[in-house]
């Protein structure tokens, strides 16, 4: 019976054990919006985990929602991140990269100044976000894609993942839940489009499809991965059946044996890991596990690994500390976005 101290393969991953690092915004991005050295320590710091799934990576300057995220669309952008993997592969460690394109979750005022937000449809997100210049603003009014610009979106994704790989990381992560730009399409309460991009479910599944053959097409699909929620209603997402979606979206993905399926165990009214029991593939639960939890996921089958968000946050040795029984180092929650080493480095 496997543990979480176990090794695993995840397509063309191998890790050394299934303690994973799950993707976390901490908005410490540097000046032009790259990894600067205190993000090469971050990660360093965590790499024993035996994979770390980066925070959320623009691929695009639309793309980008929230104060002081990274990209990699830029050349000082994918020089910063392939300091983070030399870093992370130095210690023994592995590390994909997660492509999170915020869509019609985004302010102006955290974006570059010729960037648009963008859409499935023109249907502005409720709920404020963080700015530096101005405080709290509310979300933009998006603008609806044109076909072309949905073309030119899938090819941002499929851009971006060249790059990581190019930077020296061992996969990509799609992240399709939390509200964003893979989720609205999915979801009838976002997306009202009337073109092969919208209305029936399998036009709604569509530009996740697509998405993940452009990228499994740069990296090859044994080190694509992608992240969902079934019934998440972060940052405005309705959908009248997240079930039926999901189940769909599982079915039509699993011919493409995709690295792995990363899971948010969260109580939405849907059973997420039944649904993650669909996915041909390794699962990586996330939400609320510690070890014995974690543990007990694999024994009953749920899961191949588990991720770990607040608990990395503040124990950068969390495999050893696991292994040791020693007590978890808890978070300091006020400085989870601020930026500078306290409460990102120093623990």
């Amino acid at each position: 019976m496997s543990t979480l101290f176990d090794p695993i393969t995840l397509g063309d991953i191998s890790c050394a054990n299934r303690i994973f690092m799950a993707p976390m915004t901490r908005s410490r991005a540097g000046e032009h919006d790259e990894p600067t050295e205190m993000n090469v320590t971050y990660y360093e710091q965590r790499a024993g985990a035996g994979l770390i799934i980066t925070e959320g990576v623009y691929p695009s300057f639309d793309g980008k929602g929230y104060v002081r995220t990274p990209g990699i669309v830029t050349d000082i952008q994918v020089a910063g991140w392939k300091a983070v993997a030399d870093a992370v592969h130095a210690k023994g460690g592995k590390i994909v990269m997660q492509l999170m394109h915020c869509g019609r979750v985004a302010s102006a005022h955290n974006k570059p100044k010729d960037a648009r937000t963008l859409a499935p449809s023109a249907i502005q997100a409720a709920g404020e976000m963080y700015t530096d210049a101005v405080g709290m603003a509310p979300n933009e009014m998006p603008e609806a894609m044109t076909l072309a610009e949905v073309e030119q979106t899938i090819a941002d994704y499929a851009s971006a993942t060249r790059k990581a790989i190019d930077a020296g990381f061992d996969g990509v992560e799609l992240h399709c839940t939390s509200g964003y730009l893979p989720a609205q399409f999915l979801s009838t309460g976002t997306n009202h489009r009337d073109d092969k991009y919208g209305g029936s479910l399998e036009n709604r599944l569509r530009f996740v499809l697509e998405t993940l053959n452009a990228m499994t097409a740069e990296a090859g699909a044994r080190r694509v991965g992608m992240r969902i929620c079934p019934g998440n209603p972060f940052n405005d997402l309705t959908d009248e059946s997240p079930e039926e979606t999901f189940r769909a979206l599982i079915e039509a993905v699993n011919p493409m044996s995709l690295a792995y399926l990363h899971v948010i165990r969260m109580k939405a009214g849907v059973d997420n890991i039944a649904l993650a029991s669909k996915f041909n593939g390794p699962v990586i639960l996330n939400d609320s596990y510690d070890l014995e939890r974690g543990n007990r996921a694999l024994a009953a089958n749920q899961a191949d690994a588990i991720s770990f968000g607040r608990h990395y946050i503040s124990n950068p040795d969390l495999v050893e500390k696991f292994k040791s029984g020693e007590e978890l180092t808890k978070p300091n929650y006020k400085l989870m976005y601020t930026p500078g080493p306290a409460g990102y480095i120093d623990y």
